[in-house]
């Protein structure tokens, strides 16, 4: 299915020189767009990428060899606030001279801004059609010009300031183990996968691969369910949460096997690092959020008369579309995933 792109294509045998790239909403949705804009530096190493979006989300934006320029406005969550700051900026983003705009969140500021940059070239990103938010990107991206953009997941770091390993061995990583990810950190109580199943599945998984032990990368107000596993999991677990921030979570799924995870913003951080992720939706819409490559793997309430809800809280009360996932059935679905064969 094709995205519905509203552009004005790039004109030329050669692509544009100097492009400003626009994504201001969270975590999940800015990473997202990260192995996408990496194809395009992949394939044409010289053309200088400035990449404008919120302070929060800034990190892993700026901490990889990727963008030229990591341009950040503040404001939190209050449009009004952001709306103010980026007109502040807007001297210095008119003295940058882009040849193209690759608007990646359509809405009123950054269509303000596209506008008023006056680029011989820009893209505008597709937020309805019921694709995924990656393919949406990528369209959006491949509508500038006549390159072809894939998924590229290769990211270096632009230098190792944050100790990865002293981090982990401060916290009980035994070098000889390998690490999986559990990331309970569905948003609301329908997005939920319950605490014992992560707890039995782990349990599971370590009956076939003894020498693993579980990361945590939770949010500090997830602390109680961080607690409970990494009670029942002992030295099988490394309990990160509130201890990491945004650049060493994703350093961290780096040197990963393998995530479970709720959908949420880590969730997204390990399919872009080409870590095989097995996803737990419910209320949440497949069509719109699921991981994507072939690495990943999505079970999701899309089959039930019921889902995808939205839903915050479950109708019935039981999280059916959750609960009816057992721990062995999905430890059958991520030895799958981590095995050469695919599901």
């Amino acid at each position: 299915m094709n995205a519905v792109v509203r552009c004005k294509p790039w004109v030329g045998d050669r692509p544009p020189k100097k492009i400003l790239v626009m994504r201001f909403q969270a975590l999940g949705d800015t990473v997202i767009t990260l192995p996408y804009l990496k194809s395009i530096k992949q394939q044409y190493p010289d053309i200088v990428i400035h990449f404008l979006t919120r302070k929060e989300v800034s990190p892993v934006p700026a901490s990889i060899l990727l963008f030229d320029r990591v341009i950040t406005i503040g404001g939190g969550r209050n449009a009004k606030l952001q709306f103010v700051l980026t007109l502040f900026k807007l001297p210095w983003l008119w003295f940058q001279r882009y040849d193209a705009v690759l608007d990646l969140q359509n809405h009123k500021i950054s269509k303000a801004v596209r506008k008023l940059m006056a680029t011989a070239a820009w893209t505008e990103f597709d937020r309805s059609s019921p694709i995924s938010a990656g393919e949406r990107t990528r369209q959006t991206i491949e509508a500038l010009w006549t390159w072809k953009i894939t998924l590229v997941t290769l990211f270096q770091f632009k230098d190792n300031k944050f100790q990865i390993d002293e981090l982990l061995n401060r916290h009980g990583w035994k070098r000889d183990h390998e690490l999986v990810v559990l990331n309970p950190a569905g948003y609301s109580p329908s997005r939920s996968w319950p605490i014992n199943h992560y707890i039995e599945f782990a349990k599971a998984w370590i009956e076939y691969h003894e020498s693993t032990q579980f990361v945590l990368l939770l949010l500090p107000s997830m602390q109680a369910k961080a607690n409970a596993i990494a009670d029942a999991l002992g030295n099988h677990c490394i309990n990160l949460t509130g201890k990491a921030n945004q650049v060493e979570a994703f350093a961290i799924l780096q040197k990963s096997k393998f995530i479970l995870s709720e959908d949420s913003g880590l969730m997204h951080m390990a399919w872009v690092h080409g870590i095989p992720t097995l996803a737990l939706f419910s209320s949440s819409r497949k069509d719109w959020s699921a991981p994507q490559g072939e690495w990943s793997y999505c079970l999701d309430s899309s089959d039930l008369e019921c889902g995808p809800c939205m839903l915050e809280v479950c109708k019935f009360g039981d999280n059916r579309c959750l609960t009816r996932y057992t721990p062995r059935f999905v430890l059958d679905k991520a030895k799958a995933l981590t095995s050469p064969k695919s599901i």
